[in-house]
């Protein structure tokens, strides 16, 4: 079946850096008291910073106890990346003032953050190591489709895969500004994938193909992954597929709300790896 969106290209290499796109999603909480020497507004600024400060202590945590490394110099340089990581404040959880018996008034702040290591270490680390294929390094997803340029009536097949289990979600830009997804649709729910694996899109109950048609241009093609499922967009059926009914600027942001739940054994998790990787391909008659 004809599509006026075509396609998906996140690289022909079968090699995607690890630095460009890696991060980890976690909640964390932060709390601080007025007493006689701060203002409200310094007490919340306060809690903001003890919060963030607990985002890349859980993350740490995290990293240590769900990466099962061999080889303890990687170990090192991966924990050592995320101590120097940037933070992101994704949503505002909870926040509000109370009243403290022993120390008046006081904020309390729960958030989720977005800690992204630092790019320099992650790409020293990506150099020195095959992390595409080793389910004990952070998250990474390869995709990959045949070239770079279509031509009106190709069809398009795209390749995805995990160094681990992940949950994806696959956009698609077209050269008109319309967004859809292409994965979940409304005939394949799941987007769960074993790491390892190589998965073909479209295949299975996916009831669409990728054939080139107008309009022509500059095609973005947009992949998330989670270790735990993604947050929820707006989206409208449009035959086999979903429209975005999201707006752009909002898209990453509720990606990023992903949810964090218990194992298999009962266990909580305290965060969730995440990967997001972004290219273009050019479309014509």
């Amino acid at each position: 079946m004809k599509k006026t969106f075509l396609v998906l290209l996140l690289f022909i290499c079968i090699s995607s850096p690890l630095h460009a796109a890696q991060s980890t999603i976690t909640d964390a909480e932060g709390y601080a008291c007025m007493g006689a020497d701060k203002s409200r507004r310094q007490t919340e600024q306060q809690a903001l910073s003890e919060a963030k400060r607990n985002a890349v202590e859980k993350t740490l945590t995290y990293i240590k106890s769900e990466t099962t490394v061999k080889d303890f110099q990687f170990e090192k340089d991966v924990i050592g990346a995320y101590a120097n990581a940037a933070i992101k404040i994704v949503q505002e959880l909870e926040k509000g003032w109370y009243k403290d018996a022993s120390s008046g008034d006081c904020y309390r702040l729960r958030i989720k953050a977005e800690v992204t290591p630092d790019e320099k270490a992650m790409q020293k680390i990506s150099e020195g190591k095959n992390v595409n294929e080793d389910p004990s390094a952070p998250l990474t997803v390869q995709v990959w489709t045949g070239k770079k340029e279509y031509r009106q009536g190709e069809k398009i097949k795209v390749y995805i895969r995990g160094n681990k289990p992940f949950y994806a979600r696959i956009l698609y830009k077209d050269a008109g500004g319309n967004i859809v997804q292409l994965l979940p649709n409304p005939f394949k729910k799941d987007n769960y994938f074993n790491g390892g694996v190589i998965y073909e899109l479209p295949s299975g109950n996916d009831r669409f193909d990728l054939e080139v048609s107008p309009p022509f241009g500059r095609e973005d093609v947009i992949l998330y992954a989670s270790t735990a499922q993604l947050g929820d967009l707006r989206l409208d059926t449009r035959g086999e597929v979903y429209q975005v009914k999201t707006e752009a600027k909002d898209i990453g942001i509720n990606t990023r709300g992903v949810k964090i739940s218990q194992t298999a054994d009962n266990r909580t998790k305290s965060a969730a790896e995440f990967f997001e990787e972004k290219t273009v391909v050019t479309t014509g008659r």
